[in-house]
């Protein structure tokens, strides 16, 4: 009957102008009086339909706007009572909200009253778990109010679907929970901070915190998926994605920083550096099998943490890690230096072969961080792939896209910088070893065998005592070598090739292995330093000239006797010192131009 009332009213309105809307409202308004919210809500629905038919009359929009007030109205008169059937999860009372809200073109409004009571409750929830178990630390908070979301997720599934039933139930909680877990106070991001500040192993900390959102998250995905399968908004889903990660991203910044103080920690663990300058070389060479294990293990932590999105940051701190282990190389060939005095210290040459041989032996890390820069460059090429190429597809979720979860702008642009270098051919791990092949020792190694005089005597035609000592270091080199000779010595050879290209030269000539080649570099360095002496000498008489030919013959024999001979230019210039000077300009032919005019400088014998 009240319909047919409204009705003329319209009928009215349209032939005699404003009177019959007019009246609509005006009895419109007495309805509220009433207090009951069903009845408000038909004499409202009746108003609407009767609006609409007057969509073309001059004052349509004023009469919209005061029926939007009167929805506004009844809006909060129910407010109460939807926020306690929402609160308190009643089915039925819901249910009656929701005819009103849709009745009236208020769903949405609805919905978000809806979205308001359950992110309260979750909140508070969360606020109970930070106040009332402060002995947990924030692992145990997240976890368990992880557990509360799944939990009820799954119950306002069920609950939603009974009573928002033309709404999809997935996507409205999937904005619900995005806006509360970037809503709630105190954050995620305050309490991880909070907490990080009082650990000694950061990375280890926010690792296993990010393991612990990781798995919510797949839980999630899952729960999200057996909801609505195939039915779900990407950008909402990729909103949420990005609340659940969101307080990761600060730290996969400073990934690099708290790896690499991860991996020095590590190292001074090892604790190499000892009083004793032997028992620092000999704990360098035990622990290479623990520093390539250490570099290892950093790579699959960068897995762990970022997803591979921090590789950048394991490249830096990989470099600083084998620069700080090197540092301890270099602290202890400094060492060595400042403890050799002028006279030959048979311990001193042992310890740097043993030195030198650890450094052979790393070659076995060098080949492990190759590995190791394979394994990342396939790590990465596979993330890689997986961020860019899943996008579009079916097999597409948001919970993978690690990119963006956990990385921000630079940090993106950086890693795709990077992957293009690899896919360009750059190396990841550069190492250093030009410092160690490079280092003075291993040549101080040959010229610590000869230290003479510069001037000499002008009597006595033996062998003088400073060659006589040359020759007696000479003759027990080979028993000290003789430790090092027990077995194959591969490392000690390897670090031979890189300390000294005679090395390598010489060793396709010797037929004993490591110990003639190593003599002969000792020979010819003794020789060569021998040879630069003498033509530092001013001037030399007649039987200086025979006391150095004489010096320079017992070298000979010595040399001779291991098996090894004197250079060409020591040869010669014990020539060009027993030639007469008559006999100098025509005898000396066959000589070195530079040694005849050195030597004919050195004997005043004049050019003619």
């Amino acid at each position: 009957m009240e319909i047919l009332v409204l009705m003329s009213q319209t009928k009215l309105s349209c032939n005699n102008g404003n009177l019959g809307m007019t009246q609509s409202l005006t009895h419109g308004n007495q309805v509220f009086e009433s207090g009951d919210i069903e009845n408000i809500s038909a004499k409202l629905v009746s108003m609407q339909q009767s609006l609409r038919i007057l969509a073309n009359v001059p004052d349509y929009e004023d009469r919209k706007l005061q029926l939007e007030g009167l929805k506004n109205r009844l809006e909060a008169m129910a407010s109460p009572r939807l926020v306690q059937a929402f609160t308190s999860s009643s089915v039925e009372q819901s249910q009656v909200f929701v005819r009103i809200f849709r009745a009236i073109d208020r769903l949405p409004q609805l919905l978000k009253y809806y979205h308001k009571c359950q992110k309260g409750i979750l909140m508070k929830q969360w606020q109970n778990l930070v106040e009332t178990e402060q002995d947990e630390g924030v692992s145990e908070w997240m976890h368990k109010f992880y557990d509360i979301l799944l939990s009820t997720w799954h119950e306002q599934v069920k609950w939603c679907c009974h009573v928002f039933t033309s709404v999809s139930a997935a996507n409205t909680l999937v904005e619900l929970y995005a806006d509360t877990l970037r809503s709630l106070d105190p954050s995620f991001n305050m309490c991880i901070d909070a907490a990080l500040k009082q650990q000694s192993d950061q990375l280890t900390f926010v690792t296993d915190v990010r393991q612990i959102t990781k798995h919510f998250a797949v839980n999630l995905q899952v729960a999200i998926d057996s909801a609505s399968p195939g039915m779900f908004d990407k950008e909402s889903l990729l909103s949420l994605a990005q609340a659940v990660y969101s307080p990761y991203v600060a730290h996969v910044s400073k990934y690099a920083q708290y790896q690499q103080a991860y991996l020095l920690r590590q190292l001074t663990a090892l604790q190499c550096s000892k009083a004793d300058p032997m028992d620092t070389v000999q704990s360098l060479g035990q622990s290479i099998p623990r520093v390539i294990s250490i570099a290892m293990e950093a790579n699959k932590m960068c897995l762990l943490f970022t997803e591979g999105c921090g590789y950048c940051g394991l490249v830096k701190a990989l470099k600083a890690y084998i620069s700080s282990y090197l540092d301890q190389y270099r602290q202890i060939l400094r060492q060595l230096d400042l403890q050799k005095g002028d006279r030959e210290d048979w311990n001193m040459f042992q310890m740097c072969l043993t030195l030198l041989q650890n450094v052979g032996k790393y070659w076995e890390l060098l080949n492990q961080l190759r590995q190791l820069d394979r394994d990342v460059t396939r790590s990465l090429l596979e993330v890689s792939r997986k961020l860019g190429g899943l996008n579009g597809s079916r097999e597409w979720s948001p919970f993978i896209q690690f990119k963006e979860l956990l990385l921000s702008p630079a940090g993106q642009k950086e890693l795709d910088t990077l992957v293009s270098s690899i896919q360009g051919g750059m190396e990841l791990v550069h190492l250093q070893l030009e410092q160690v092949q490079s280092a003075p020792a291993w040549s101080n190694i040959n010229k610590q065998a000869t230290s003479i005089a510069a001037d000499l005597p002008d009597f006595s035609f033996v062998p003088q005592e400073y060659i006589t000592q040359i020759g007696q270091y000479l003759m027990t080199l080979p028993q000290h070598l003789e430790p090092f000779l027990l077995q194959d010595n591969p490392s000690l050879t390897l670090a031979l090739h890189m300390a000294d290209a005679k090395y390598e030269l010489l060793s396709g000539e010797a037929e004993g292995g490591f110990a003639d080649v190593l003599l002969g570099i000792i020979a010819q360095g003794t020789c060569q330093t021998y040879c630069d002496n003498i033509l530092g000498i001013c001037e030399l008489g007649p039987a200086a000239c025979k006391q150095l030919a004489t010096d320079i013959d017992y070298l000979g024999n010595v040399l001779e006797d291991l098996g090894l001979s004197l250079s060409e230019h020591l040869q010669q210039i014990s020539v060009l010192l027993r030639l007469s000077p008559e006999e100098y300009h025509t005898k000396s032919s066959g000589c070195s131009p530079r040694l005849v005019a050195a030597v004919r400088q050195m004997r005043n014998i004049t050019s003619g």
